[in-house]
């Protein structure tokens, strides 16, 4: 009887801790994300190593770090075409039927178009375009991870107005699509320039589908600019290069941070030469950083990229900002999910992110992630060279680097 009492016992016992251990397994779902991003159409080379950034991480947090407070991070990419239609399809797909934590999104246009949806829903959502109407009124769960093309703007004129040479204004002429992305350098580099003498001679739109730019880069050279501040693709921007050397328009361009992929260097042998340029908010090699050396144990252990690739930095500094928010939803809440996700992302305070981006802000009425930026020089073989510090434009000195 003794015997068979003790047998109950330890039968009992073993059925307790295999119901907690179920329990415990149960509870430990997966972290879901889904990531809207173009992977065919224009500038297709540009989002698919967005899409390989980000697998890469949330791959080297669940294999290296297992997970985020034992909970794996299951990441869906889907294919928006560069269609804000196709990519809302994807969004409201994301709400209703897979319910996920969080979401990214990929252009100005399907950033903008998304945002009732995702409010309506209580999805944060962080997009990889900058565009600052994102920002506009009401911003809930919508999100930025660095600052906005208004940052950029800001940062290439200070810049110019610092190097430029003589007595009278620096001429600037910008060059850009005709639609929202475009469009966003145009006011804040105007109301940049007009409190700080630089004259803006002209400004030439044309449609993403344009086939050269001869007539445009005609125009601002007959307009006088000095300088270019180009808002488009890359591709668009090997097309401006190829114009002014048919023009015999030597005169130096800058670029938003969007302004390279993997195509832009294969394609720009021979055109980039010394007169590219744009301001970079993240990480590069030199700069020794702990995200620098994440990135090279990444390149090493999946062989996805061998070296520093803008394109793929993103991916990887998109999906770093996530992680940071399910790691801080766990501490603070004991839970990861939508609701959990937002509010962490809404308490980071000067968020040291390691380098991979400057440091970061969010509050319930600020989601544009931080101010700060650098110019770097772009070169053929498809390195960067700082040519200032980083800094706040409009309140910091910019420091020229030799």
């Amino acid at each position: 009887m003794r015997r068979l009492i003790r047998l109950l016992v330890s039968f009992t016992t073993t059925l307790g801790l295999l119901s907690i251990a179920l329990a415990g397994n149960t509870m430990a779902k997966d972290i879901k994300v889904g990531a809207i991003i173009n992977l065919t159409g224009p500038a297709s080379s540009w989002g698919q190593y967005h899409a390989k950034g980000h697998k890469d991480y949330f791959r080297y947090v669940n294999e290296v770090k297992g997970g985020v407070a034992g909970q794996q991070i299951n990441l869906t990419v889907v294919d928006s075409a560069y269609k804000v239609n196709e990519a809302l399809k994807y969004v409201k797909k994301f709400c209703t039927q897979d319910k996920m934590d969080m979401m990214a999104t990929w252009s100005a246009g399907s950033g903008i178009m998304a945002k009732p949806i995702i409010q309506r829903c209580k999805i944060p959502n962080i997009n990889y375009s900058t565009y600052q109407g994102i920002l506009k009124d009401p911003i809930d769960y919508a999100y930025l991870p660095f600052g906005s093309y208004i940052l950029d703007s800001y940062a290439v004129l200070e810049y110019i107005k610092t190097i430029h040479k003589g007595s009278e204004p620096p001429k600037v002429g910008l060059l850009t699509y005709n639609n929202a992305y475009g469009k966003s350098i145009h006011e804040p580099s105007k109301e940049f320039a007009a409190n700080n003498n630089i004259d803006i001679v002209d400004i030439e739109e044309f449609p993403p589908k344009a086939l050269d730019l001869n007539t445009e880069l005609l125009r601002l050279k007959q307009k006088g600019a000095e300088y270019i501040f180009v808002q488009n693709l890359p591709s668009a921007i090997i097309m401006a290069l190829q114009a002014a050397d048919r023009a015999k328009y030597d005169v130096p361009f800058f670029g938003t941070w969007t302004s390279t992929d993997p195509d832009f260097f294969k394609r720009g042998q021979g055109l980039i030469r010394d007169r590219v340029f744009m301001q970079f908010s993240g990480c590069l090699p030199g700069d020794n950083s702990p995200a620098m050396k994440i990135l090279e144990d990444m390149y090493k252990r999946y062989g996805t990229v061998d070296k520093f690739d803008a394109s793929y930095w993103e991916g990887v500094a998109i999906a770093m900002i996530m992680e940071r928010a399910f790691q801080k939803a766990h501490d603070q809440f004991g839970k990861i999910d939508s609701e959990t996700i937002n509010k962490a992302l809404e308490s980071f305070r000067d968020e040291d992110m390691g380098g991979i981006v400057p440091n970061i802000t969010y509050t319930s009425t600020d989601h544009g992630a931080s101010f700060k930026a650098r110019i770097v020089q772009v070169h053929e073989d498809a390195t960067y060279t700082p040519v200032t510090n980083f800094w706040v434009p409009g309140k910091e000195k910019v420091n020229i680097l030799k």
